[in-house]
C-alpha cells in the first residue's frame, strides 16, 4: 500500500535537503520513493515554487498532472477567488476519491506558508519512524495521508506516466 505523506519544513532549503536524505534512506530500504515533489515558498512570495521528481524509470511514479493538479488545489485555487468554487469543488471531491480528503487539502493550506518548504512524497514500504528520525534536526512536521489499495490504483490509473 502507497501513503500519500506532506512533511513541512520552517525553512524554503528544508525540503529539498529531506529528499537528498531519502534516497539514503532508499538504499537502506528503510523506504521506497515512487514519486515526489518538492514545494518552496521563500519569504515575501506570493505563492511558492514547485519541482517534481521527474523519474518516469521509477515503478508508480505518478507524472506532473497529479502534482499540478494537487498544487493548484493547495496553494493556486485560493488566490484566483471563489469565482471557480463549483469546480474546485467538484475537484476536491474527484481528489478525495484518490485519498486525498478536503481536510487533507486545507491542512497543508494552512501549514505551508512563506518562510516554509514541503516534501510531497508518494512511498511505500517506509518505515516511518526512521524516516522521522531522519527529519528531527530539520523540524519537519509530517502531515499524511493513506491510501487504501483500491484509492492507489485509482490515483495510478488516473495519473500515471503513459508512453
Amino acid at each position: 500500500m502507497a501513503s500519500l505523506t506532506v512533511w513541512k519544513f520552517k525553512t524554503p532549503d528544508g525540503a529539498q535537503s529531506a529528499l537528498d536524505q531519502l534516497e539514503e534512506l532508499q538504499h537502506q530500504e528503510l523506504i521506497q520513493v515512487l514519486d515526489a515533489a518538492v514545494v518552496r515558498w521563500d519569504v515575501g512570495a506570493k505563492k511558492p515554487k514547485t519541482r517534481e521528481l521527474h523519474s518516469t524509470s521509477r515503478a508508480g511514479a505518478l507524472g506532473g498532472g497529479f502534482w499540478g493538479l494537487l498544487f493548484g488545489l493547495i496553494f493556486f485555487i485560493p488566490i484566483l477567488g471563489l469565482a471557480i468554487g463549483a469546480a474546485t469543488g467538484a475537484l476536491i471531491g474527484s481528489m478525495a476519491d484518490v485519498g486525498i480528503s478536503d481536510s487533507f487539502i486545507r491542512d497543508v493550506r494552512q501549514k505551508v506558508t512563506p518562510g516554509t518548504s514541503a516534501l510531497f512524497l508518494l512511498s511505500s514500504d517506509a518505515v516511518i519512524d526512521r524516516v522521522a528520525g531522519q527529519f528531527s534536526g530539520a523540524e519537519a512536521e509530517l502531515i499524511q495521508t493513506n491510501l487504501s489499495a483500491e484509492q492507489e490504483d485509482k490515483l495510478r490509473e488516473a495519473f500515471s506516466n503513459e508512453d
